[in-house]
């Protein structure tokens, strides 16, 4: 039988994403379909830059598309991030998708791991922005490089700063150093929308990772209800007086009704000068805490000591270029993320279910 495009197209269908569990023809993942005799390209749109079964996803085309006759198979690969399928609304219209961090407790490594999800997402190709909501305790200016930095304005808004391959716009950089900001409520929600949406030009962005204040306060819910959230990334260490305030901040997510995309485990284990691992706060926590409340699991960041050192230098892109375990670690939480993003858009507004 001599291949034609409705012949492949239901070889096709065989072919399921790995991570959304539908094939890629209903996923509109598809693009283009060119047959030459015996030889077939195809053109694949992903659904996110940081795709990380892409592989897998060729392989099974490969074998789908040869069993149905074709002797040559070229994939090729495009990737689109798909924001949430409802209307957007007047904030944050160039933002595909906002990505709230939030912790039940402050000291748990909150702002670390929203800045490093940030970075890895972009260094897997996607466009990235960088919100620091967190008003009691600002980091970001020390963790980018950028204490002492004054943002551009142009016209009536500021410019996001450009760092370490995405976007930041702090609340650090415009307050006096050293000085605290005490804000509640409407006084909070008022300068919020200016400072982080009316009045700051952000481009168009594939995910923008809000770092929230911790707990579950005045200040996070202001954001919460101001921003057009597609989902929440909880962070915990692995100690059960952390977990327990952990799930309250899952719940408050719950409450307002923010999709909780999964939990963190932070701090899951110490690498020595040896290289043994060391639980210092025990370890899985987290994770077990996520199998209850029935949400994914993100995964666990180790305490090494580079971590720590590229912060406070505020380069947290060698995080990324030194040591494999650690770039490793990072790079999976970024990928992890990116599925759920995946998974929460495909789903809408159904029940939540878990990718293990």
């Amino acid at each position: 039988m001599a291949l034609d495009r409705e012949l492949v197209m239901k070889a096709l269908r065989t072919v399921q994403d790995p991570e959304l569990f539908k094939d890629i023809v209903t996923l509109n993942m598809v693009k283009d379909v060119r047959i030459d005799g015996d030889n077939v390209h195809v053109v694949v749109d992903l659904t996110t830059p940081a795709c990380p079964l892409k592989d897998k996803i060729k392989a099974d085309i490969e074998r789908a598309v040869k069993d149905a006759g074709a002797q040559q198979v070229d994939v090729e690969f495009t990737a689109t991030t798909r924001g949430p399928a409802q209307p957007r609304t007047d904030v944050l219209p160039q933002v595909k998708n906002v990505i709230a961090v939030g912790a039940g407790k402050g000291g748990v490594g909150k702002s670390t791991v929203a800045v490093n999800l940030a970075i890895g997402l972009a260094r897997q190709g996607a466009k990235v922005g960088l919100m620091d909501g967190d008003i009691y305790g600002p980091s970001m200016p020390t963790m980018l490089g950028l204490k002492g930095a004054v943002p551009t304005v142009r016209g009536a808004k500021i410019l996001p700063f450009q760092v370490h391959g995405i976007y930041a716009v702090t609340i650090g950089a415009l307050v006096e150093q050293d000085k605290p900001l005490i804000w509640r409520g409407p006084m909070a929600h008022g300068a919020f929308k200016q400072l982080f949406s009316d009045n700051t030009d952000w481009p168009e962005l594939d995910y923008l990772i809000v770092d929230l204040p911790p707990g579950t306060g005045d200040v996070p819910l202001t954001l919460c209800q101001l921003l057009p959230i597609t989902g929440a990334v909880v962070v915990a260490t692995p100690q059960q007086v952390a977990l327990d305030d952990a799930i309250r901040a899952v719940r408050m997510f719950q409450q307002l009704g923010v999709h909780v995309l999964g939990l963190v485990e932070n701090m899951s284990y110490m690498v020595s000068p040896d290289g043994q691992e060391v639980d210092i706060f025990g370890r899985g926590g987290a994770e077990r805490a996520a199998q209850e409340l029935s949400l994914p699991f993100l995964g666990s960041l180790p305490l090494f000591p580079e971590l720590r050192v590229n912060s406070d230098a505020g380069n947290p892109t060698a995080n990324f270029e030194g040591t494999p375990k650690l770039a490793e670690a990072l790079n999976s939480l970024a990928r992890t993320l990116a599925a759920q993003v995946s998974l929460r858009n495909m789903q809408g507004s159904g029940p939540q279910f878990t990718v293990s």
